[in-house]
C-alpha cells in the first residue's frame, strides 16, 4: 500500500469511507427492530471489525502493524468511539435515517469549537455566525413544538451525544493520527468494543439468528473499511477538508432511507438540514482557505 497519497486521492478516501459507514448506519437501523440491545450490537460489531483487521492483516503480512505504537494515547479516542457507536445504535432505534444524518451533521461546527479551544484555531466573528446558524438549523429540523415533529427525545439526545464524542475524536485523532497506521485506531477500537459488550453480556444476551449475524458480520465489514479509509483521508488532509465530505451522507442516507423505508423528509427537517449543512460547508471552506494561507507549500508526512 502507498505511504502517502495527494490531497485528491484523500477525498476519495474520505468519499468512500462515508458511503461505506452509511451501509454500516442503514444495516444498524435494520438491526434495530430486533431485540438486541445496543452493547450487543457494538459488542459483535467490535468483534467482526478485529476480525476482518486480522483477516487483512495476515494476508498482507502485517498482523504486528495493527497494535498501536502508543496505546496509551488511543485508549481515550477508543473510549470516544465506543460511546459514539453505543448512541448510533440507539438514535437509530428512535430516528428516521434523514434527520439522523441532518443531526449528525452538526459535527463540524462542534470540531471549530473544539479546535479552538484544545489546538488553537482561529475562530473568528463569521465562524462563530456560521455555527449559531447551524445551531439555528438543529432546531428548525427537529421541529421541537411541531406536529409534524418525527423522532422522539431519546434519539435526538442520543445523536447529540454521538455529535460530540465524534467531533472530539476528530480533533484528537488529528493530534496522534501521524505517528500511528490508520488500521491501528480502528483495530484498538473494535478491542475496546467487543471487550465492553462481551463484558455487558455476562449479565444478559439476547439469542442471535443466523440473519441478525450476517448482518452484524456486514455491519463490522462497512465499519472497518469506512473507518480504514476515514483515517487514511484524515492523515493526509486537513480534518476540516475531511469533515465537509461528511455531507455526501445525506445524499445516500436519504436514498437508501426512500428505497427501503419509504422515509420523505418533511418541510422543516429540509429547511434545517440546508442551514446546518450551509453554515458547515462554510466553516469547513474557511477552513480549508487559512491551511493553503498559512502553508501553501506544506508536503505531505509520510507514515511511519
Amino acid at each position: 500500500m502507498k505511504t502517502s497519497y495527494s490531497e485528491f486521492e484523500a477525498i476519495g478516501f474520505a468519499l468512500a469511507g462515508f458511503t461505506c459507514w452509511v451501509l454500516a448506519d442503514s444495516i444498524i437501523k435494520m438491526i434495530g427492530s430486533s431485540r438486541l440491545p445496543a452493547y450487543e450490537v457494538v459488542a459483535f460489531l467490535g468483534l467482526f471489525v478485529v476480525a476482518f483487521l486480522l483477516l487483512h492483516g495476515w494476508w498482507r503480512k502485517q498482523v504486528k502493524s495493527l497494535w498501536p505504537k502508543q496505546p496509551k494515547r488511543q485508549v481515550f479516542r477508543s473510549c470516544l468511539d465506543l460511546a459514539n457507536n453505543l448512541c448510533v445504535v440507539v438514535a437509530l432505534r428512535h430516528l428516521p435515517l434523514t434527520l439522523f444524518y441532518i443531526l449528525v451533521f452538526m459535527a463540524p461546527m462542534v470540531t471549530a469549537i473544539l479546535a479552538a479551544l484544545f489546538l488553537q484555531e482561529r475562530l473568528d466573528w463569521r465562524k462563530s455566525l456560521a455555527i449559531l446558524v447551524g445551531f439555528a438549523g438543529v432546531v428548525v429540523a427537529v421541529d421541537p413544538f411541531g406536529y409534524a415533529r418525527q423522532g422522539d427525545w431519546i434519539g435526538i439526545a442520543a445523536c447529540m451525544v454521538c455529535v460530540a464524542c465524534f467531533s472530539a475524536n476528530m480533533v484528537w485523532s488529528r493530534v496522534i493520527t501521524q505517528t500511528e497506521k490508520s488500521e491501528s485506531f480502528v483495530f484498538f477500537s473494535g478491542i475496546v468494543m467487543a471487550a465492553y459488550g462481551f463484558g455487558r453480556m455476562i449479565g444478559h444476551a439476547e439469542p442471535l439468528t443466523a440473519r441478525l449475524t450476517a448482518a452484524l458480520g456486514a455491519t463490522g465489514f462497512f465499519c472497518a473499511l469506512g473507518s480504514g479509509c476515514f483515517y487514511i483521508a484524515l492523515k493526509h488532509s486537513s480534518a476540516a477538508s475531511v469533515s465537509q465530505y461528511h455531507y455526501t451522507q445525506l445524499l445516500t442516507g436519504a436514498l437508501i432511507a426512500y428505497l427501503i423505508w419509504h422515509e420523505i423528509p418533511t418541510i422543516s427537517m429540509l429547511l434545517g438540514g440546508v442551514l446546518i449543512v450551509g453554515s458547515g460547508l462554510y466553516i469547513a471552506m474557511g477552513a480549508s482557505r487559512e491551511r493553503i494561507e498559512v502553508c501553501p507549500l506544506s508536503p505531505l508526512l509520510p507514515e511511519e
